[in-house]
């Protein structure tokens, strides 16, 4: 274990375990005793996990906050015990009988959310990514660990069977020695992407201030709000963060992973000529400790990834590669050659063809399909709520993920390979890197000390 990893180890299990013997202080619930929820945002990703959390008996969605009023009304109807209704999470945040709020509104919104639903003795659970900038993420840590908040973060994956199952497997040697972890999203947007829309007046009734929170005063305009939101650097990291917090959160777990050590990436705005700011095409490689390279690649493009299996995510071990998705995985044997490699002469490549016709691989394949459900993942923060143990995903794994996806961002907005030092949470070969750590917001909203 190298120096770096040995000290964000140590730092973070010292955190965990703060954490669990600072969260054993509050109250444990009855078995059956309902946990009383308020939401923030309950548009597109709100509405799901809002139908996650409603599947749960002991749960109470006693309140409900958008600052947009059809989406209000349309999840009270859904909800059908007329919960309170918000247009300023603030003034939900003031009732004292709500144990808990689940926060789902745009990346940039994340960070003051949740201090503040912290500062209010409410547990959280809030949308992956965990934040839009490195600073704000590591403010939301120590808020949740200095108020003893269970907070945990929306990577659904982390509560799985499926996701346990595929861990424990690489961890136990499954596939060998893993040097490299890929992953892939691919979705072809061609050709008109986004769209270009011109800026305008906002809808009646929404209140576009309000959105823009603590971001910079901008125009309005369609793409920049509700889910195109995320092509756009003042609100979210787009699909890098969207999606690749999720992918890294299962190679982080699989591979007992803490932080890289340095990032580059390479790509743009190559096939699609709409009005977005982030890549279309993104090729990011990351250098973890223990030397194991993981990369996330990006396509505007239609069909499988450039995997051997249709995949997410595919370890590479020097047994056999296991290809991950949200429905099941596939274990793909190694054939293993008993010669050094290569086979340079004549004899040697008629013993190596006579071999590998006969050769058995050293693991067995697998294929097991199976799925990944929002409501596992809401169960797991609700009972956490009521023993006052770590959630699947708390708040400093899904800390470290959205730091690697966001410091991704930063290698290819800089154009530069940056090496980072996890414990100081800091460049150190570029200065001007540093910049992007956080923004200055907008006034009056302040980051909280």
């Amino acid at each position: 274990m190298s120096d770096l990893t040995r000290r964000q180890f140590h730092r973070t299990s010292a955190a965990a375990a703060v954490g669990l013997s600072a969260l054993s202080a509050r109250r444990v619930y009855g078995a059956n005793e309902r946990v009383r929820v308020g939401f923030i945002g309950v548009g597109n990703r709100g509405d799901q996990v809002l139908s996650a959390f409603l599947a749960h008996k002991d749960c109470e969605v006693a309140a409900v906050c958008d600052i947009y009023p059809p989406y209000r009304e349309f999840a009270a109807k859904k909800i059908g015990t007329q919960p309170a209704l918000y247009h300023d999470y603030r003034q939900m945040l003031d009732d004292k009988t709500l144990d808990a709020v689940v926060i789902c509104t745009p990346d940039h919104w994340h960070a003051l959310q949740t201090i503040h639903a912290c500062q209010a003795n409410k547990d959280v659970y809030v949308e992956k990514p965990l934040s839009l900038t490195v600073v704000e993420g590591r403010k939301m840590v120590e808020a949740a660990r200095k108020h003893r908040r269970v907070v945990q973060v929306g990577i659904q994956r982390l509560s799985s069977a499926l996701g346990r199952e595929v861990a424990e497997f690489i961890r136990g040697g499954g596939i060998g020695r893993v040097t490299v972890a890929r992953a892939f999203h691919i979705q072809n947007e061609w050709p008109q992407g986004i769209g270009s829309p011109p800026d305008s007046d906002p809808s009646p009734g929404f209140d576009w201030d309000a959105w823009l929170g603590p971001a910079p005063r901008k125009p309005y305009n369609k793409n920049r709000t509700f889910y195109r939101f995320r092509w756009f650097y003042d609100y979210s990291g787009g699909q890098l963060t969207n999606f690749g917090v999720h992918y890294l959160a299962s190679i982080h777990w699989a591979l007992n992973l803490q932080a890289p050590r340095a990032v580059v990436a390479m790509g743009g705005k190559f096939a699609n000529y709409d009005n977005r700011e982030v890549p279309d095409t993104l090729e990011v490689l990351w250098h973890y400790p223990g030397d194991i390279l993981v990369t996330f690649s990006q396509y505007n493009a239609n069909g499988a990834p450039a995997a051997a299996r249709p995949c997410e995510i595919e370890f590479r071990g020097t047994l056999g590669t296991l290809y991950l998705s949200t429905s099941g995985y596939e274990v793909v044997p190694e054939v293993l050659t008993p010669n050094e490699f290569p086979a340079r002469t004549p004899l040697d490549r008629s013993l190596e063809r006579n071999y590998r016709m006969g050769a058995k691989p050293k693991i067995e394949p697998r294929k097991v399909t199976a799925r990944i459900l929002d409501t596992d993942h809401a169960r797991n923060f609700l009972d956490c709520v009521k023993t006052r143990q770590q959630p699947s995903c708390p708040i400093e794994l899904g800390h470290a993920v959205t730091t690697a996806a966001l410091i991704a961002n930063i290698a290819h907005r800089t154009r530069s390979y940056l090496e980072w030092d996890a414990t100081a949470e800091r460049f150190t070969n570029n200065t001007q890197a540093n910049q992007f750590l956080h923004y200055e917001y907008r006034k009056p909203y302040r980051l909280p000390d």
